[in-house]
């Protein structure tokens, strides 16, 4: 069966966000968020500016405290005329009381806005108390509310999968139904309150999860008559080709349904690194020019024996970067869509071999088929506290290493416990132990220059020196296969 290709743009209002406008009725902005200190002002000017000129139309900052909100005062002032500012809100309501008096657009996570910090608890709620929390979560947020419409400030709800609070979790569980629930609640009452100035983001890990998420809360939108715009991203993507590609497969395939109105490319990279990724992803899906409308891509599904069926790509795209963006972009949607598990892709550019090996990189990222270590790695912002490229780079040495080590003289008892591992690198805790969930060890940032080690959400050691991390985790990890 060949398919056709084709865009149609989902309907949404539109929402203010300082100088711009974002909505089906205008362009798909792109966005970044600094990783620098937002209390170290000259840095954070110094990387805006060279954010705005790779061509990044939102810039969002990291606000822990009331502190940091007097530092996004200044930077604001330095580059207010050229992109609206974002200021990123977790556990502290009252910080982004103060900080949409500030900039442009605040970011709560309705995961951390009311509810205490996580801590992987079932709690049984009565219906009576589920409607007492409910309540206290319509009045708190009621008065950001307020605060926003008299300075004119717009809110992003950022939902992401490692964050979940326990209450939504201890009534939904870990599940996409969950995720939108805990968006609805907040919606609800903007709606009841007449504040239509949201935008919403779902984001996880786990491309398969994301896309299925964000697809439930726009037919839950559609049922109550909502059309907020939405903001796409993978969260945790990693950095390099593999988080290139892990992030045009959840992504492009919300793009190829047409939704989506923001989006930001989360690399443990430099943010201005994500810019030029992001803008050739929403060129390639709305630009009347990109190679999808040109007839040089051609998409099919083939029914295979035994009941599975195969996604065969194919592309003229010369350059290897836009075809691994483009061909993982297409390829999410169809794999999942019609429960495919083989992908071939074709282009008389690249050999066969480079082609096979990008199929796979594209099943891994589409949560179909696993051939090699995953690192879930997040980009970073002014909460880490190590250099968290050195950290990954580290990390991933170690473990090729030891990986290599094992394959040579595999053990009799464990084999080679390093290999098909999923790895998490976090730089804090605020989405670490939860978007790990998916992974088999974290690596997480517990304070300057150390770090916890987590398998699955336990943390098993706490706070030790960094030097010692990655060896303390290969300890782990060959332990554990031995117990096993």
């Amino acid at each position: 069966m060949q398919l056709k290709l084709t865009y149609t743009r989902r309907k949404t209002h539109t929402v203010e966000v300082g100088n711009i406008c974002l909505g089906s009725d205008y362009p798909i902005r792109v966005q970044t968020m600094a990783n620098t200190s937002t209390n170290d002002i000259d840095a954070s000017v110094e990387q805006a500016r060279r954010c705005i000129e790779a061509g990044a139309e939102l810039l969002r900052y990291t606000t822990q405290g009331m502190r940091e909100v007097e530092s996004l005062r200044e930077i604001h002032e330095q580059v207010l005329t050229s992109v609206p500012l974002v200021a990123d809100v977790h556990f502290q309501a009252d910080v982004a009381d103060a900080a949409a008096q500030v900039v442009e657009k605040v970011r709560i996570n309705p995961g951390n806005y009311i509810d205490p910090a996580r801590k992987f608890r079932h709690i049984d709620y009565s219906n009576q108390e589920y409607r007492q929390e409910l309540q206290r979560l319509r009045e708190r947020f009621t008065r950001l509310l307020d605060i926003c419409k008299e300075n004119h400030t717009a809110i992003r709800l950022g939902v992401n999968h490692g964050s979940l609070s326990d209450r939504i979790m201890s009534r939904y569980g870990d599940t996409p139904a969950g995720m939108v629930e805990s968006v609805m609640e907040f919606l609800r009452v903007a709606e009841d309150e007449h504040f239509p100035n949201i935008v919403i983001s779902i984001k996880a890990s786990n491309t398969r999860v994301m896309v299925e998420t964000v697809r439930l809360l726009v037919k839950e939108m559609r049922h109550e008559k909502m059309d907020y715009p939405l903001h796409l991203g993978v969260t945790e993507a990693g950095e390099g080709e593999d988080g290139r590609i892990k992030s045009a497969v959840g992504i492009g395939a919300l793009l190829a349904d047409g939704i989506g109105d923001t989006v930001r490319v989360s690399l443990s990279e430099a943010p201005e690194h994500e810019i030029p990724v992001a803008r050739d992803l929403v060129d390639y899906f709305t630009d009347p020019d990109s190679t999808r409308y040109d007839g040089s891509v051609v998409a099919e599904v083939l029914d295979n024996i035994g009941g599975n069926a195969e996604v065969r790509y194919s592309s003229m795209e010369d350059n290897w970067e836009l075809f691994c963006l483009q061909a993982a972009a297409e390829s999410g949607r169809l794999l999942w869509d019609y429960k495919a598990t083989e992908l071939t892709l074709v282009n008389p550019n690249f050999s066969e071999s480079k082609l096979n090996f990008l199929s796979k990189d594209i099943l891994q990222a589409a949560r179909v088929r696993m051939y090699k270590t995953e690192y879930i790695s997040c980009p970073g912002c002014g909460r880490t506290l190590f250099k968290l490229e050195d950290t990954i780079r580290h990390v991933k040495e170690g473990l090729s290493k030891a990986e290599a080590e094992a394959s040579r003289h595999p053990s009799p008892v464990t084999g080679n416990p390093f290999s098909g591992l999923k790895i998490g690198i976090m730089g804090c805790i605020v989405n670490g132990p939860g978007e790990m969930a998916d992974a088999d060890y974290g690596y997480v940032g517990a304070g300057r220059e150390r770090v916890s080690l987590y398998r699955g959400k336990e943390c098993v050691l706490k706070n030790i020196p960094q030097e010692e991390a990655v060896e303390q985790l290969l300890k782990l990890i060959e332990q554990d296969k031995q117990q096993s």
